[in-house]
C-alpha cells in the first residue's frame, strides 16, 4: 500500500511537472528601451476570462486556450498594449517568444491636457473641469480623441456634465458634496502621482462604487503598485501656464515590506494666454506602504495642491470688437505689475489611510479613511458710495450713449476710443478714493473673496470576492461628513482702515449683514457680508455581481444612499431677520439605483454590449437652498433627479484594427438650477432693477446620439485613427421658475415671485459641441521617435439662454396686457437661440526619446505638441444677460443693433504650444 501511495505521488508530481513544462501559451515581457523584463504586466485572452501576471523575469504562461481563432492582449500602465493573433494547434505550445512594450505617449500627453470650463472662470466655489480630465485613464480610440483633441473645445462625453460621473482616490469618492462635481485641482500637477488608474465607460461595472450615466475613474495610489524609478520633467507652454517642472521617485517594495513614493511639481506664469491671467500652482505627494505580512498591508497617501490663477472676463461681441479676444476686463497695473482682481485660489490637503487585507485567496477587503480640509477662494471688488470699477460696465461703452440717442457717428467713435485707452481696472485711483474718503479711514474700495473652508471627513470599505470561477461580487460602503464654512473674507483694505459691514442698496435694518453686530468696521481677513455653515451627512453603498462565461458576461448591481443638508447662518441678516441665524430645517433625500448590461462574445474579436441604468440622485448642497448667503430657505420644489440611460456597441478587436460604435440614450429629470443676477422687471411690487436668485426647478434633459472610434495599424509604424460624435442634447420640457427678490423682504414677507414656465422645451443645452469629428496620423519609427496630426471638426454650439426671458413675464406686463408688438413671431424671433459657428483645428504632436545606456532603464526624451496650428478663433461658451427681461426693454436695447447687455463669450486658445523633456532612471 506504501508503494502504491508513493507511485502515485511520483506520477502525479510527473504530470503536473510535465503541465508546466508544456504549457499552451506563453511568452515574455520586456521594455522597448531597457531590454528589461516586466513584472505585473496583464496578459488576456480576450473572449474568455483566462489572465495571466507576469513573474519577475517577464515571463507568462497559460495551461490552456480555447480552440479556434483567439485574440491576447498585453497591457500595463506606462506602455502601449500589444494585441495578438492566436491560432492554438492541438497539444503544441504557443510561444510568443519576446513580447516588446514601448513606453505609452499618452503619458506625455496628459501633461499638455489644459481643459477649464466657464465654470471655472465663474464666481462660485464649485468643482469645474471638464469631462476630458475624466478620460486621462483610458485608452478607447473615441475617448482619447474626446480628451485630447476635443477637450479644448469643452466637448462633453454624451453631453453630460462631469457630476453624472465618479472620481475615486483609492476608492474613496472625490466629487464635491456642493456640487456633485471633482475639483481635479485637488491633484493637479501630479501626473506621475496619479497615473495608476482604472476607467469605466458610462454605466458599465466597475469594482468600486456603483458610479453615474457618464462613467468611473478610480486613482490608485497604493505604493507597491507603482514601477521603481525617478523621473524629472521640465515642460513650456503658452497655456494657462507657462513653465513647469516635476520630480517623482518610486523605490519598489523592498525585502522588510516597505515602499514610497514621493513627487512634487511647480506650474507657473506671470501672464498666460489671455491678458493678465498670473498662475501660481505647488503640489507635493506622498505615499507610504507597509507590508505587514502576506494578508495585510497599511498605505499612507498625503496630497497637497495649491493653485492660484487670475480669471478672465466674458466679453460682449462690443467690447471684443474693440478690444480683441485676448482682452481681459479683471486686471490693471499697479506700480507697473499688472494685478488681476479675480483670482481663484485652492488649498485643500488630503490625507488618506488605506488597509488591504486579504481574507483569502478569493476574498480581499479594502477600508480607506480620509480627511480632507482647505479652502477655495474666489476673489472680487466690492465698494460703497463710489462708482463701479469696471471699465466694461455698461455706462463707459458706446452702445449705452447709442442707445440713449443724440450722439454723432464721430462722438460715438470717440467714446470707443476713450474706452480703448483706458479699458483696464484703475488700481491707483481706487486707493485714492479710500486715501480721500468723506469718511476718515472708511474704504470705499475693497478686494475680498467667497470663500470656502471645507472640513471633510470620508471612510468607506470595499469588498472583492471571486464567489466561484465565473461569479465576482463587489459591493462597498461610503460614508462623508461634511463642515462647510462659507463667508465673505475681507482681503485687502487699498489704503482704508477699514470697511463697513453694511448693504447700501437698502435701508434702516435691512442694511445690516448681521443684526447682532450692527455697523461693525470690518479689517483685513476678518468675515463680513455673508456667513454660513452647510452641514452634509451621506451613506451610500452597493452591491454588484458580474458573471463570466464562454460566449456571454454580464453584470447586475444596485445601490442605496441617504444623503441629510442643513444650513447654520452665523449672521443675523436684516433683510431675513427671522430665518437667517442659527440652524435651519434640515432635508433628508433617500436614492437608490439599479444597473446591468451583457456582453455578447460573437467571436474572440467581435463583441456585442449592452447597458442601462435607472437611478435618482440627491441634488447639490448649491441647488438646496435657493439663497444660502442670506437664509435658511430651502428651495422651494426641490427634489431628487432621476436618470436614465441606455447604450449599445458593437466592438472589433483585433491586432490591426480596432473599432466601436455605440448608440447611447439618456433621460435626466427634475434637475435644477439657481442663478443670480441684476434684472429688471414689471411685476406687482412694482420692481424695475433689482438684485434677484433665480430658481429653476423640474428641468428635463435629453441626450441621444452615436459615437465612433476606428484606430487602423497601416504599417508596423503608421496607424490611423477616426473618432467621431453625434448628439442631440436638448431640454425637454418647461421647466418651473421662480424669482427670489430681497427687495420685496422690506415691504412683502413674501419674497418669492412665481413666474409659472419657463418654455425651454427643445432648446439645446449649452457650452458644448454637440458633433464632432476627428482624423489622425501617427508614425512611430523603432529608433524611439514619432509624430502625428489630427484633424477636428466641431460643430453645433449653442448658448446658454436666460430662462426668465421664456416666461409668460417676458412677453405680457404686471396688469396683464401684452406689450406693443409681442407677437408670436417677434417673440420666437427675439428669442430664438444662438449657435456657434463651426470649426475646425489642426493639432501636431510628436517626440524622441534615447536611452542612456543598455545596462540600465536611464532614457531621456522629450514631447512636443502645437494646438490650433491655423490660430483659428472660436467661441466655446456663452450666455445671454437677463438684464432685461421683458420684450419692451429687450427690444429697446437691441433696437441700435449693438445692446448695452448682449451676450456674453468665452472664446478657446489660438495656437499654443507645448514641449516637455525628461529623463528617468
Amino acid at each position: 500500500m506504501k508503494k502504491l501511495v508513493l507511485s502515485t505521488i511520483l506520477v502525479l508530481q510527473a504530470v503536473f511537472v510535465f503541465a508546466q513544462q508544456n504549457p499552451a501559451l506563453k511568452g515574455k515581457v520586456i521594455d522597448a528601451k531597457s531590454q528589461k523584463p516586466l513584472q505585473n504586466v496583464v496578459a488576456t485572452i480576450q473572449s474568455t476570462n483566462q489572465s495571466a501576471l507576469t513573474d519577475f523575469d517577464g515571463n507568462f504562461v497559460f495551461q490552456t486556450v480555447p480552440p479556434g481563432s483567439q485574440v491576447l492582449l498585453v497591457k500595463t500602465n506606462g506602455y502601449s498594449q500589444q494585441t495578438y493573433l492566436l491560432e492554438p494547434a492541438t497539444e503544441e505550445t504557443v510561444d510568443l517568444g519576446t513580447i516588446v512594450l514601448e513606453e505609452d505617449i499618452t503619458s506625455e500627453q496628459q501633461l499638455s491636457l489644459v481643459t477649464i470650463t466657464e465654470n471655472d472662470l465663474g464666481d462660485d466655489n464649485s468643482g469645474s473641469e471638464s469631462t476630458a480630465g475624466l478620460l486621462q485613464a483610458t485608452r478607447d480610440t473615441y475617448q482619447q480623441a474626446a480628451a485630447f483633441n476635443w477637450g479644448q473645445a469643452r466637448f462633453r462625453i454624451r453631453g453630460l456634465d462631469n457630476e453624472y460621473g465618479t472620481t475615486m482616490i483609492n476608492g474613496i469618492v472625490m466629487n464635491k458634496i456642493y456640487d456633485g462635481r471633482p475639483q481635479w485641482s485637488n491633484w493637479g500637477g501630479l501626473n506621475d502621482a496619479t497615473r495608476n488608474q482604472e476607467f469605466s465607460m458610462g454605466s458599465a461595472p466597475s469594482d468600486y462604487n456603483f458610479g453615474g450615466a457618464l462613467g468611473t475613474q478610480q486613482i490608485n495610489t497604493r505604493a507597491s503598485f507603482y514601477r521603481p524609478g525617478t523621473r524629472i520633467s521640465m515642460s513650456g507652454t503658452n497655456t494657462n501656464y507657462n513653465f513647469r517642472t516635476m520630480g517623482t521617485h518610486a523605490s519598489g517594495m523592498n525585502q522588510d515590506g516597505w515602499a514610497f513614493v514621493v513627487s512634487a511639481s511647480r506650474r507657473w506664469a506671470e501672464e498666460g494666454y489671455f491678458e493678465g491671467t498670473d498662475y501660481a500652482a505647488n503640489s507635493l505627494f506622498a505615499s507610504v506602504e507597509k507590508r505587514i505580512n502576506d494578508n495585510h498591508s497599511l498605505n499612507l497617501t498625503a496630497i497637497y495642491s495649491q493653485n492660484s490663477r487670475g480669471k478672465t472676463s466674458p466679453n460682449t461681441d462690443e467690447v471684443t470688437d474693440l478690444m480683441g479676444i485676448e482682452y481681459n476686463s479683471y486686471w490693471g497695473y499697479q506700480n507697473g505689475k499688472k494685478r488681476n482682481s479675480r483670482d481663484k485660489d485652492i488649498e485643500e490637503p488630503i490625507v488618506m489611510l488605506s488597509h488591504y487585507w486579504k481574507l483569502s485567496n478569493r476574498t480581499n477587503l479594502n477600508t480607506n479613511v480620509a480627511f480632507q480640509t482647505g479652502t477655495i477662494g474666489n476673489s472680487r471688488l466690492d465698494y460703497q458710495l463710489g462708482n463701479n470699477p469696471d471699465k466694461t460696465y455698461y455706462k463707459n461703452l458706446p452702445s449705452y450713449f447709442n442707445n440713449l440717442g443724440g450722439y454723432s457717428p464721430a462722438q460715438l467713435t470717440s467714446i470707443g476710443e476713450t474706452f480703448q485707452s483706458n479699458a483696464q481696472l484703475d488700481w491707483n485711483a481706487m486707493y485714492a478714493a479710500n486715501n480721500t474718503s468723506a469718511y476718515t479711514g472708511r474704504s470705499v474700495y475693497v478686494l475680498y473673496e467667497d470663500r470656502t473652508d471645507d472640513n471633510l471627513l470620508n471612510a468607506n470599505t470595499l469588498l472583492h470576492s471571486s464567489l466561484s470561477d465565473n461569479i465576482t461580487l463587489n459591493a462597498g460602503v461610503n460614508f462623508r461628513k461634511l463642515r462647510s464654512h462659507n463667508h465673505q473674507n475681507l482681503l485687502d483694505l487699498m489704503g482704508g482702515q477699514y470697511f463697513l459691514d453694511v448693504d447700501t442698496f437698502f435701508s434702516g435694518d435691512g442694511a445690516q449683514s448681521n443684526l447682532n453686530n450692527p455697523n461693525r468696521q470690518v479689517g483685513e481677513n476678518e468675515s463680513y457680508g455673508y456667513n454660513y455653515l452647510l452641514h452634509a451627512l451621506t451613506f451610500d453603498g452597493f452591491t454588484q455581481f458580474k458573471f463570466t462565461y464562454d460566449k456571454a458576461d454580464f453584470y447586475l448591481a444596485q445601490s442605496f444612499s441617504r444623503t441629510e443638508y442643513q444650513r447654520e447662518g452665523i449672521y443675523k441678516n436684516g433683510i431675513y431677520a427671522n430665518n437667517s441665524f442659527g440652524k435651519g430645517e434640515s432635508i433628508t433625500f433617500e436614492n437608490f439605483g439599479f444597473k446591468g448590461g451583457l456582453t455578447y462574445k460573437l467571436s474572440g474579436r467581435h463583441y456585442l454590449d449592452f447597458n442601462g441604468l435607472y437611478q435618482t440622485k440627491a441634488p447639490g448642497l448649491r441647488n438646496t437652498f435657493s439663497n444660502a448667503r442670506l437664509n435658511n430657505v430651502i428651495t422651494p420644489d426641490i427634489k431628487s433627479e432621476s436618470i436614465t440611460s441606455a447604450d449599445a456597441s458593437y466592438i472589433v478587436r483585433m491586432p490591426k484594427f480596432k473599432a466601436r460604435l455605440t448608440g447611447f440614450y439618456a433621460k435626466i429629470k427634475d434637475a435644477s438650477k439657481i442663478s443670480f443676477y441684476y434684472g429688471e422687471f414689471d411685476d406687482a411690487a412694482g420692481d424695475s432693477d433689482t438684485f434677484v436668485s433665480e430658481i429653476t426647478t423640474g428641468i428635463d434633459k435629453q441626450n441621444m446620439g452615436a459615437e465612433l472610434g476606428l484606430e487602423y495599424n497601416i504599417t508596423s509604424t503608421v496607424k490611423a485613427t477616426l473618432a467621431a460624435s453625434y448628439g442631440q442634447y436638448i431640454y425637454s420640457n418647461n421647466a418651473k421658475l421662480k424669482i427670489n427678490d430681497d427687495a420685496l423682504a422690506q415691504t412683502n414677507s413674501n419674497t418669492l415671485i412665481d413666474l409659472g414656465k419657463t418654455y425651454i422645451k427643445d432648446y439645446f443645452q449649452p457650452g458644448m459641441p454637440q458633433k464632432a469629428a476627428s482624423f489622425g496620423l501617427e508614425y512611430r519609427a523603432p529608433k524611439f521617435w514619432w509624430i502625428g496630426a489630427n484633424v477636428n471638426y466641431l460643430a453645433d454650439s449653442y448658448i446658454d439662454v436666460s430662462s426668465v426671458l421664456r416666461t409668460n413675464n417676458f412677453a405680457v406686463n404686471s396688469n396683464g396686457d401684452g406689450y406693443s408688438g409681442a407677437t408670436p413671431e417677434a417673440v420666437r424671433a427675439i428669442l430664438k437661440q444662438e449657435k456657434f459657428d463651426d470649426f475646425t483645428l489642426v493639432n501636431l504632436t510628436g517626440g524622441k526619446s534615447w536611452r542612456i545606456s543598455k545596462a540600465n532603464r536611464n532614457t531621456v526624451g522629450f514631447f512636443a505638441s502645437i494646438n490650433n496650428v491655423f490660430d483659428v478663433r472660436y467661441k466655446t461658451g456663452g450666455f445671454e444677460q437677463s438684464r432685461k427681461a421683458n420684450f419692451a426693454d429687450l427690444q429697446a436695447d437691441n433696437a441700435n443693433g449693438t445692446p448695452s447687455f448682449g451676450s456674453k463669450y468665452f472664446y478657446g486658445y489660438g495656437r499654443t504650444a507645448f514641449v516637455n523633456f525628461y529623463i528617468n532612471f
